[in-house]
């Protein structure tokens, strides 16, 4: 199972949000470089870099960070938010991003998701399906579609995508462990979908449940901002997988 750090941008500075709420950002003083160098150390391989100043205005606002991370480390880097044009995915890649994280879009124009899958493959392409309440959440958690969360990436998987981030919103950020049930569900409604989890992972007995739920990845935030865990604790728990 892999272990994948995150790093959340708001102004290239790192930031973590409860439950989406941009409302309740708790800005930190560590640079995002400092802050991926640490990751990277420690010996973790991967990250998880969310641009949540794109997910609200709809367009990649900090690919000069992710670019300044991109050369200076070897982190296989996924990037999401804002990524609805085109010309955002060229921006993206260019910029050093190994995977692109696509979710309003899946919702809003899936012809321009199809359109991608077959441009750049599953291997670049990850859904990201967030939910609140059973329901698909969009632009950067500020909407719920009426979209149920199971049908939703079964139809995707059945087009091609082949990984998706699912995220709990309601456990988000709230370091109060995932949401084992839901995970456990999609495994077992759709086994050959790569799942990564996101979403209150605090311990490392969050991982070693999500592990033992067969899920491909997770996504660690908050627990490591606030002291929970070590980069060298999950580089550690990676290890053992």
């Amino acid at each position: 199972m892999r272990v994948i750090p995150a790093i959340d941008l708001i102004e290239g500075r790192c930031v973590r949000l409860a439950q989406g709420d941009f409302g309740k950002a708790v800005r930190y003083d560590a640079q995002p470089l400092e802050v991926a160098q640490r990751f990277e150390d420690a010996g973790l391989r991967y990250l998880h870099l969310v641009d949540l100043d794109g997910a609200r205005t709809g367009s990649v606002q900090n690919w000069k960070t992710l670019e300044l991370l991109a050369t200076r480390t070897q982190l296989h880097i996924d990037f999401s938010g804002g990524l609805k044009t085109d010309s955002d995915l060229r921006v993206a890649l260019e910029s050093g991003a190994r995977q692109l994280v696509i979710g309003s879009v899946a919702v809003k124009a899936p012809a321009d998701l199809e359109r991608w899958l077959l441009a750049y493959g599953p291997q670049v392409i990850v859904l990201s399906a967030d939910t609140k309440a059973g329901r698909v959440a969009v632009s950067g958690w500020q909407e719920t579609s009426p979209l149920e969360l199971l049908p939703f990436l079964a139809g995707w998987h059945g087009r091609g995508i082949a990984t998706a981030i699912c995220t709990s919103i309601e456990q988000d950020g709230l370091l109060a462990g995932p949401n084992q049930a839901l995970y456990q569900s999609v495994r077992h409604k759709l086994p050959a979908l790569q799942l990564v989890a996101s979403g209150g992972v605090t311990t490392l007995a969050d991982l070693e449940a999500l592990r033992g739920a067969g899920v491909m990845g997770a996504i660690v935030g908050k627990a490591l901002y606030e002291g929970r865990l070590s980069a060298k604790d999950l580089a550690n728990f990676e290890a053992q997988c």
